[in-house]
């Protein structure tokens, strides 16, 4: 079964930095990317960022440069770095991976069970 495990999420002043993780095990042939997104209260879950394997990152525009996402290719595990957190950062962070199986050409995906972050004095 592949699953994805994250830690990192918790409760940080504002202005404040906090570092989000996500391992992916399993059965994983080949990962297409993998990122992060998140839902705040009241509103749909949005992109945060992502990455493939390659390296090619894709951020949302209004918090490109304040978050910054990596991977470790050998370890299967993403990052988000985020700095300078905002109130308004306050969302469940969800994990997010495409994948392939074995010779397959169409990816699978998966979704983490979601971390909290929030952002409070």
């Amino acid at each position: 079964q592949v699953q994805l495990v994250e830690s990192g999420g918790g409760l940080v002043q504002p202005g404040g930095s906090l570092r989000l993780s996500c391992a992916a095990s399993g059965s994983i042939s080949r990962i297409n990317a993998m990122g992060w997104y998140r839902q705040a209260p009241g509103k749909e879950r949005e992109l945060v960022a992502t990455i493939t394997s390659t390296g090619n990152t894709n951020y949302e525009d209004s918090l490109k440069g304040r978050f910054q996402i990596s991977r470790d290719n050998a370890k299967n595990t993403v990052y988000l770095l985020m700095n300078s957190l905002k109130p308004e950062d306050t969302a469940v962070y969800y994990c997010n991976l495409k994948f392939f199986l074995g010779t397959g050409v169409s990816p699978y995906e998966r979704w983490g069970q979601g971390t909290q972050v929030t952002v409070s004095s």
